[in-house]
């Protein structure tokens, strides 16, 4: 890095290469490596021991915790969480060599490499596995130590190996409905947030909520 803005932490034993951009007050802790060409946005943590592939953008105000492998072709939005020990994956063919040729398979993205959104919101719990091509939908919770195989709709959550939904959440994090299917309608009874329900998942309700409440 050439330059660094304000307020940005880079602990001494991380490993930050040229062509990085760390948005203001992010923080990067210690033996943390970030390839050349990722981006990673405003108030930012990067926790211990993370390892961040070539051109990887991260959005604002993502939390990632210790030891959390993000591979090349994974796209981060804003507010994302990403636990302990998370792990990304791009490729469907995996081999390491092939006897014919006798030389390392090339780890630089191809044309068989799949790309991996997470939007913005998302929870994704302890030792869980993101599979190739998957789309996380907005404020969706992935369960501690599953296997994601297939995209996961917006406020789902979902558990196991293979990942299956179970549930449904509210923006805040606390259950909304206990169901595999989105009910018609749903309230947080924590934040009294508003939602309702479709093929595609569920839809906030804008202007219900905490704010709502503080106008009364």
């Amino acid at each position: 890095m050439s330059s660094r803005p304000e307020g940005v932490f880079i602990h001494p034993t991380a490993l930050v290469e040229d062509g990085v951009i760390l948005g203001a007050q992010t923080k990067v802790w210690d033996n943390v490596h970030i390839r050349r060409g990722a981006t990673i946005g405003e108030r930012c943590i990067v926790g211990e021991k993370t390892y961040i592939a070539y051109d990887v953008v991260i959005g604002d105000l993502v939390k990632i915790n210790a030891a959390v492998y993000i591979c090349a072709n994974v796209t981060i939005e804003d507010m994302v969480m990403l636990s302990a020990h998370t792990v990304f994956t791009n490729d469907v063919f995996p081999r390491a060599a092939l006897p014919e040729i006798r030389e390392p398979i090339t780890s630089d993205p191809t044309e068989e490499t799949l790309h991996t959104i997470v939007r913005q919101g998302t929870t994704v719990g302890a030792n869980a596995t993101i599979g190739p091509g998957i789309e996380l939908g907005q404020f969706c919770m992935v369960g501690m130590g599953s296997v994601v195989t297939r995209n996961v709709r917006p406020f789902q959550l979902v558990v196991g190996n293979p990942a299956r939904p179970i549930g449904w959440v509210c923006m805040c994090g606390h259950p909304l409905v206990k169901s595999a299917e989105a009910p018609q309608a749903a309230t947080c009874s924590k934040c009294r947030r508003d939602y309702v329900g479709s093929n595609d998942g569920m839809s906030h309700i804008a202007g219900s909520g905490p704010a709502a409440a503080l106008r009364l």
